[in-house]
């Protein structure tokens, strides 16, 4: 009879060690969970500030005095300032959707290595709505140059010679001539960010060699070197816009 009541006890004392030790894992695996819960939910966080940062990187400043101290700062503004110029010199000269005598008026003739303006070697008259004439009596010998800068005007002329007259008929501004006209937009204005990158590259290559500065400025001039060139970048861009525009204004 004592071993029996002896037995029941153990039996009960172990039931309750063992329901002990079940509730103490369960709310050890609970704080667990909480942690790992909090810890994933830091981590989301920071990735997701990270992901922010990466989509707006912070603004540089560009320090014109910095840069001037460091590089030939005008002669690289004055580079990035050309190309954008080039630009905007070639929209004005083969993007024209205008063939009026206005136009053909300025249009530049290479001749014995000089550029002429059409109007300075013979006198242009608009015969009816349909067509232009241009008498070259005066410089019949430059009459192959006029017909070649007339072709690759960008205006979509088709001159016809006859004897030291030019006959230029006026086309119709259709709507594959303006799409050519917004692609040749596209190509001259990769060629001015081009023009923009190589000066960037360059100026920065030289910055790298600099070891008379400490390294963070280095970066820092370096970065201000890149900054610029964007800017510059980012005002061809505004332009092609405008232009793209401007020549499928028409477009049907």
């Amino acid at each position: 009879m004592f071993a029996i009541r002896n037995l029941i006890r153990i039996t009960t004392i172990s039931r309750r060690l063992i329901n002990e030790n079940i509730v103490k894992q369960c709310l050890f695996n609970e704080n667990n969970s909480k942690t790992a819960s909090i810890q994933f939910v830091r981590n989301y966080a920071k990735s997701k500030d990270k992901k922010k940062d990466s989509k707006n990187p912070a603004k540089v400043v560009i320090n014109e005095e910095q840069l001037a101290n460091v590089i030939n700062f005008n002669n690289l503004k004055g580079l990035m300032e050309k190309a954008v110029a080039n630009m905007k010199d070639e929209f004005a000269k083969n993007l024209s959707l205008r063939s009026t005598t206005g136009a053909i008026d300025t249009l530049k003739v290479k001749a014995d290595g000089k550029e002429y303006e059409l109007q300075e070697l013979g006198q242009i008259i608009r015969k009816n709505p349909k067509t232009i004439v241009i008498n070259l009596i005066g410089f019949p010998q430059l009459i192959p140059n006029v017909l070649e800068a007339l072709a690759k005007s960008g205006m979509n002329l088709n001159p016809q010679q006859n004897g030291t007259t030019v006959y230029v008929p006026v086309p119709k501004v259709t709507k594959e001539h303006r799409e050519m006209l917004a692609k040749n937009a596209k190509a001259i204005f990769i060629k001015c960010r081009d023009g923009v990158k190589d000066a960037q590259n360059d100026y920065i290559k030289k910055v790298k060699r600099n070891s008379d500065i400490s390294t963070d400025l280095n970066h820092q001039i370096q970065n201000q070197i890149v900054a610029l060139g964007n800017t510059y970048i980012a005002d061809a861009e505004k332009l092609l816009q405008l232009k793209q525009t401007e020549l499928l204004a028409g477009k049907e």
